[in-house]
């Protein structure tokens, strides 16, 4: 580079020239010199030999003078040299680039604290990231505070157990801590959601590839008794449309449903819960009944009562059973007590009947007994065959074949709905690292030579598992062996990079594999093939004794699937189109206390923010911007128009006695709080466009007989039950626009919807020239009436797999009908409206449907 000025040829280079050179320096390739007695060199040959091109002519016309044969070896030791340059140069050349140790690693390994922690680091770049730290500086304090003295030093079991005095961590709690966000929920520290970009990633790889959640604060709940009277307290506190819940007492499968307060259905809905029985070998229960059956008859009082013993010996229904509920955790408490008061009902109705039968229901809670991971994904199937390592050979012909057709499953969702696997697995620490099972495709002739020859139908011996016995769960609460023994194991294998060997006393774990599946139920309607249509989302639920979560999510991590916290496992519900607990139950206690979370938020929040900044509600013309206000959708409390929605303040004025009596409602005539009409035949109890009242409550009374329990024809007003229903719904945007949370669902009338229905169709067939119609914008200009109002939207959102708006609200039961009687009359597929944004102030057109259970 030229001096800028004279006298400058004898000055320092520049940081710039210095940093060139060696660049330079590190790029260059040594040379081997030759020595004066080579015999090779004569006069100016022997001299050392100079980088440049070779001025030897070669020619390549002949193959004379080439060997017939080459010394790999020889050839190798006379190249030493110059192999040995070429790498110091490849070595020096990376070395001198302008990265630094830990920006050469990948995103998903760098670390905030790797730039001056070489602890951060991987091991083989530590010796690179200390040689390029500044030297150690010590850090000046104002004042050394004294330190504790070794009696009062408190271990780090002891600082992390201080830390949950008032939430509770999971056993991969301080794994997620350093890779995402935490919040308190339900009396857990669980995780939110990525600290990485993982919004669409995650919903990528729950479509296509895996997706891991940790689900063990989930509350499981025992029963143990007589399966009569576990049947009987089932009946009186769970959902009686679904006809699941005396098909799955064999345990082979799961049964989804809702949960009650005790003898209150369809009022008093707590939240989902899941019921999995204890399947019972047929052999031993049928040997144990007749080794029980001979011991009576040996036994003294032949006759009459040995005969009774003998039929309750061998009926099923006074076998003791257990029965596992899971439950949420914000309903864990409402759940118990309505299990409690069931089997309470249960055992007095029983005993009555039969008073000399010793009847006995035992009650326990399993919180913190047992894990559970949610894999999702069609990739699932490949990660859970490729960490799990079965402990032996299982006798099992149909678990034998699940097992050799799991690596080959396309997806979860081609097995049974809700089926069970029970197993017994070694530690799989031992496999780290593990490797995905590879599916095999085999050849198309061979395999529809025998249709169906793969599938395998649920039964009770492949759902057996030891995780029910409570002694076994308690032997595993701890692993035998720490990490550190297995690595020192692993350390002293003859070949680096081998698996370990399960020995006998390495410990075998008892799992269950539940099949998972978050899908929507068939449309309610035959005509509604312009509404949703998302595929659904499979995988699986791995339950697992507690002690091993970490064990099974370092492999499961290695593996390559994503992790997932609570928002991402929302999305999962929203994307499958289906409701998802506690945001999706309005008119629940759970969902009205997270609601009453999220407004104080949202609501402090918005006081942060400037006026300039923020939405005026005022002007907007929102009622309620914080929170659903069910009682103007119900038409309980009167719309007041003008009333101040940011604060609700008490007058010092005195109000008018007749302006009184007639706001102030009838206490006859609400009486009942609004209620959410859940279920699988919700469309069908609603299918009849002449419902009135007394049939409706007919339809209800005639459920509740089904599960045994008494009508409300006596305790319940049908015009009531009427006006206070809910029902969930489907929102599907004809045109643009996206629903968020909270937005307002309106009605229209005859006139308004042929306009709007003329505006679309305007906009499908491109017609410009009608100035007549209005356009969709400017309908969407006009501000609706408050008393339009006939639901509210809980989930709202773009959906990745639709490719467009899409929300789950809830809407008046009285409304909906109403509004299907005016989609006959306008030809219309489904129930029309509008859908306004909290924020906004323009409406957008959308289709309703009923959102089966």
């Amino acid at each position: 580079m030229a001096p800028k000025r004279k006298g400058d040829e004898c000055s320092e280079l520049s940081a710039r020239e210095r940093k060139k050179l060696k660049v330079a320096d590190a790029r260059t390739i040594a040379v081997q010199p030759v020595t004066s007695g080579n015999s090779s060199g004569h006069g100016d040959q022997a001299a050392n030999a100079t980088p440049g091109p070779s001025k030897t002519t070669i020619s390549f016309d002949s193959m004379k003078g080439l060997p017939t044969t080459l010394d790999v070896e020889r050839f190798t030791e006379a190249r030493a040299y110059e192999i040995d340059a070429m790498e110091r140069a490849i070595k020096s050349a990376k070395d001198s680039s302008t990265h630094r140790a830990w920006q050469t690693l990948p995103r998903h390994l760098r670390r905030r604290a790797a730039s001056h922690n070489v602890r951060r680091v991987p091991v083989r770049l530590r010796e690179k990231a200390r040689a390029e730290m500044d030297p150690a500086k010590r850090k000046t304090r104002g004042g050394a505070r004294p330190k504790r003295g070794k009696s009062k030093q408190m271990t780090r079991t002891e600082s992390f157990l201080k830390r949950q005095i008032d939430k509770a961590w999971l056993e991969t709690h301080i794994w997620h801590a350093k890779r995402t966000k935490m919040e308190n929920m339900w009396g857990y520290r669980l995780s939110v959601t990525p600290t990485e970009k993982a919004f669409r990633p995650s919903h990528r790889a729950s479509v296509h590839g895996s997706i891991l959640h940790d689900a063990s604060y989930y509350a499981t709940i025992e029963l143990k008794g007589p399966q009569s009277v576990l049947l009987a307290t089932l009946e009186t506190c769970c959902d009686p449309q679904g006809s699941g819940l005396k098909q799955c007492t064999s345990g082979s499968r799961t049964c989804d449903t809702h949960m009650y307060e005790h003898d209150r259905w369809p009022l008093g809905l707590i939240g989902p819960v899941t019921i999995i029985w204890q399947p019972l070998a047929l052999d031993s229960t049928v040997s144990e009944a007749k080794t029980e059956s001979k011991r009576n008859r040996k036994g003294k009082g032949k006759g009459k009562q040995g005969v009774n013993n003998d039929a309750a010996a061998l009926d099923p229904s006074s076998q003791v059973r257990v029965v596992w509920v899971r439950a949420h955790p914000a309903v864990f408490e409402d759940v118990f007590e309505a299990l409690r008061k069931s089997a309470s009902h249960a055992l007095h109705v029983n005993k009555s009947n039969n008073p000399t039968a010793p009847f006995q229901v035992e009650m326990n809670d399993l919180r913190g007994s047992i894990n559970a991971f949610e894999i999702m994904g069609p990739k699932s199937s490949q990660v859970i065959k490729g960490i799990l390592s079965l402990a032996g050979d299982d006798e099992r012909e149909d678990f034998k074949k699940f097992w050799k057709l799991l690596s080959d499953l396309q997806t979860p969702g081609n097995v049974p709905r809700r089926m069970i696997i029970g197993f017994r697995v070694v530690d799989p620490r031992l496999k780290f690292p593990p490797k995905n099972a590879k599916p095999s495709y085999p050849d198309t002739p061979n395999s529809s030579a025998a249709p169906g020859s793969n599938l395998v139908f649920p039964t009770s011996l492949t759902a057996l598992s030891d995780i029910w016995d409570e002694n076994e769960r308690d032997r595993l609460k701890k692993p035998k062996y720490k990490k550190k023994d297995l690595d020192e194991r692993r350390s002293k294998l003859t070949i680096p990079g081998a698996k370990l060997r399960a020995l006998r006393q390495d410990d075998r774990i008892p799992v269950m594999l539940i099949q998972r599946s978050l899908e929507a139920c068939p449309p309610s309607s035959p005509s509604s093939s312009v509404l949703d249509k998302a595929q659904g989302i499979h995988g699986w639920t791995l339950l697992f004794p507690a002690g091993w979560s970490m064990a099974f999510l370092s492999s499961l991590v290695y593996t390559g699937t994503r992790i997932a916290g609570q928002r991402e496992r929302v999305k999962q519900y929203f994307e499958a189109g289906i409701a998802a607990f506690p945001r999706d139950y309005p008119t629940s206690r759970a969902c009205e206390v997270a609601s009453e979370e999220r407004a104080v938020q949202e609501r402090e929040k918005w006081e942060r923010t400037p006026p300039a900044k923020r939405a005026s509600w005022e002007k907007l013309g929102t009622r309620s911007p914080w929170c659903g206000d069910w009682d103007i959708v119900l038409g309980l409390e009167p719309v007041q128009q003008g009333v101040d929605t940011t604060a609700r303040l008490v007058t010092t004025q005195r109000e008018d006695p007749s302006a009184a009596n007639e706001v102030q409602p009838d206490p006859s005539k609400t009486s009942l709080r609004p209620w959410l009409l859940r279920g699988p035949k919700v469309p069908s109890i609603l299918s009849s466009l002449s419902l009135d009242p007394p049939a409706f409550l007919n339809q209800i009374n005639k459920l509740r007989e089904r599960h045994h329990m008494a009508p409300l024809n006596g305790d319940v007003d049908a015009a009531q039950l009427w006006q206070t229903a809910l029902a969930m719904v489907r929102v599907k945007m004809v045109g643009r626009g996206v629903p968020n949370d909270l937005a307002s669902i309106y009605k229209m009338n005859d006139i308004e919807a042929r306009k709007w229905l003329s505006a679309m169709c305007r906009n499908a067939s491109a017609r410009t020239n009608d100035a007549e119609t209005p356009t969709e914008q400017e309908l969407g200009d006009i501000r609706p009436a408050q008393e339009d109002i006939i639901g509210y939207v809980t989930s709202g959102d773009i959906s990745l797999s639709r490719g467009e708006g899409f929300a789950l609200g809830a809407i008046s039961v009285v409304q909906y009908l109403t509004l299907r009687k005016q989609a006959q009359r306008l030809a219309q597929p489904a129930v029309i409206v509008k859908i306004r944004n909290r924020d906004a102030t323009v409406s957008r057109a959308a289709y309703l449907e009923l959102l089966d259970a």
